[in-house]
């Protein structure tokens, strides 16, 4: 089926329960198989709550360059901190955009032979010393995202033939939320270069904000800068733009869902282009994940809907694990690999 835009769905349908609820839970379900984005509305975030975020995403990054390289994510073993613009990688092709990734505030884990790999991505974050109001408003964003990411995940697997606490335990101790802070610059068409050196395909590369991907958790609650563009989500053989739309987050799943649900629910590739040279466009994701050392249960699926499950996407480059933190830390290691190199030499060797 092809579509022009997104499903929007309102969050706010669940309260009232009866037939509205209802609806809403097909609604969902229905979304999620068929493209694996959507908007949401009538989720309860304040709107004072919001423009404050946007403000005061603006005002970090209109910081002096040497306060935001002050808590660079190469002095972070766990990936924290501040991106340069050209920093991170997609497909192994250079991402044009700077952010802030901030996680769970939590002591680091010291490694050793009995410890797992991923436990190195808890630890502290780097808060920006000319701008101690941060860390006040990102807590009061994290706690309304952990609200609304906790609602649509139950709503999900009531959707799903499940009791709605069938995800709680994945995300019962230490969920390993992230919250991304993002500027995308304009740009003028200069091509990214791939890791042999040669230039990125110009179709997609002279314009890569982030390249295609999918999303390796379970769900995304994204806030896009009113009046931008730049977010396309492919669907059907095409790619469907995705602009903000007034009061609503951008919801997609992750391969988590996916495997959860053996392919029924479906984690989209989509890609976030460059706005035009002048310009700059504010995004602000919340990658809502359990702990590192949980495993989404696999579910048993009404036999309507399991007659529909095509099965979890094969691909050799991207293998999926069971754990969860397996996953991250090797997305976080592609992703990074000047922070690995400096901070995670002994992985890197290993994987050769």
């Amino acid at each position: 089926m092809t579509i022009e835009s997104l499903p929007v769905l309102d969050l706010s349908e669940l309260d009232g329960g009866g037939r509205a609820a209802e609806d809403f839970l097909t609604r969902l379900r229905q979304a999620t198989h068929d493209v694996g984005f959507f908007y949401l509305v009538g989720h309860g975030v304040p709107q004072t709550l919001v423009d404050t975020m946007i403000s005061t995403a603006h005002s970090f990054f209109a910081l002096p360059v040497d306060d935001k390289m002050a808590i660079e994510n190469l002095k972070s073993p766990h990936f924290r901190g501040y991106t340069r613009i050209g920093g991170e990688r997609t497909q192994g092709r250079t991402d044009w955009r700077e952010q802030i990734d901030i996680g769970p505030e939590r002591p680091a884990v010291e490694p050793g032979p009995e410890v797992p790999e991923w436990e190195r991505l808890e630890g502290p974050n780097q808060w920006p010393a000319a701008m101690p109001e941060l860390r006040g408003v990102v807590t009061r964003w994290d706690a309304e995202m952990m609200g609304v990411g906790l609602r649509l995940l139950r709503a999900w697997a009531r959707a799903l033939g499940q009791p709605a606490d069938v995800f709680d335990e994945a995300f019962a101790d230490r969920p390993s939320t992230l919250l991304k802070i993002v500027r995308y610059p304009g740009r003028s068409g200069r091509n990214p270069m791939n890791d042999n050196g040669s230039a990125a395909p110009a179709d997609e590369a002279d314009r890569q904000g982030v390249g295609s991907h999918k999303d390796g958790g379970v769900l995304t609650l994204l806030l896009l800068e009113p009046g931008t563009a730049g977010l396309q989500v492919q669907h059907d053989g095409g790619w469907i733009d995705a602009p903000p739309m007034p009061g609503a987050f951008v919801v997609n799943i992750g391969e988590l869902l996916e495997v959860a649900t053996n392919g029924y629910l479906k984690a989209t590739v989509h890609r976030v282009l460059s706005p035009p040279d002048g310009s700059e466009r504010i995004s602000i994701p919340f990658f809502y994940n359990p702990a590192l050392s949980s495993t989404i249960p696999m579910l048993t699926l009404p036999s309507e809907l399991q007659a529909e499950a095509v099965g979890i996407t094969a691909d050799p480059d991207n293998p999926l694990y069971a754990t969860y933190g397996a996953n991250l830390l090797k997305s976080r290691l592609r992703a990074h690999p000047d922070v690995a190199a400096i901070h995670h030499a002994d992985l890197l060797a290993a994987r050769r």
